[in-house]
Formats: C-alpha cells, sequence, structure tokens
C-alpha cells in the first residue's frame, strides 16, 4: 500500500508506470486496487493518507531495468507520467539507481541491474 494526497491522480500515475489498471474493488474516495490487465491478481493498493511523504523512507518501491539505456528511458518516461527527478543527498558514488518521487511525492527509485547493488 502506498499512502497518497490524490487517490485518483495516484491511480492513473501508478497504472502507467506499472503497466497496471485500477480495479473496482473495494474503490472509494480513500483506496484504489492496482491489479494486472489480464486478471491474473492484484498488485497495488493506493490509500489516501493526511500524513506528508517521508523524505527518507526506509521502505519504498524499486523499479528495475537491465541497462543503463533502459534506466534512462525509465526515468524519462515516469517524468513524462508526472514523477519528478529528486535532489537526493545520499547518493553513493557511481550510484546504480536513480531517485524519483511520484505526483504525491512518495519518494522510489529506478535501478539500473547492471550495476546493482548500490549496497555493497
Amino acid at each position: 500500500m502506498i499512502g497518497v494526497k490524490d487517490v485518483e491522480r495516484a491511480a492513473a500515475f501508478w497504472a502507467a508506470a506499472l503497466h497496471l489498471v485500477p480495479t473496482e474493488e473495494w474503490a472509494s474516495d480513500t483506496w484504489r486496487t492496482l491489479a494486472h490487465a489480464d486478471g491474473s491478481g492484484r498488485v497495488l493498493g493506493l490509500m489516501r493518507s493526511e500524513s506528508p511523504a517521508q523524505d527518507h523512507p526506509r521502505i519504498h518501491l524499486d523499479l528495475l531495468v537491465d541497462t543503463p539505456a533502459e534506466q534512462e528511458a525509465e526515468v524519462v518516461r515516469l517524468v513524462e507520467l508526472g514523477a519528478y527527478v529528486v535532489n537526493w543527498d545520499r547518493y553513493p558514488p557511481d550510484p546504480d539507481f536513480v531517485v524519483l518521487a511520484d505526483p504525491d511525492d512518495n519518494v522510489f527509485c529506478v535501478v539500473d541491474l547492471s550495476k546493482a547493488p548500490s549496497g555493497s
């Protein structure tokens, strides 16, 4: 589950970002479920939250790609969908990830697996 300020906006962003579809299951002004388009299962819940997004969350999504070119293309695609690049103050030398935030300021990363892991 991701806490968001605007459930409909978040559903549109994350559905496009992750190639999912919003479902009507439990849909309300405060909740939206995203699922695989082929009906094979639920993937992500979005819930309205009044608390602000954390600048340095301990838990966040990592979107994985295989090459630097894929990472660059994915960052561009996500920014076009409404994400923005975060001025991250904790990049290691030669990072394998780019930090973005969704339209509700929730931080997530696009990780290039050809350079992973950044924790080593």
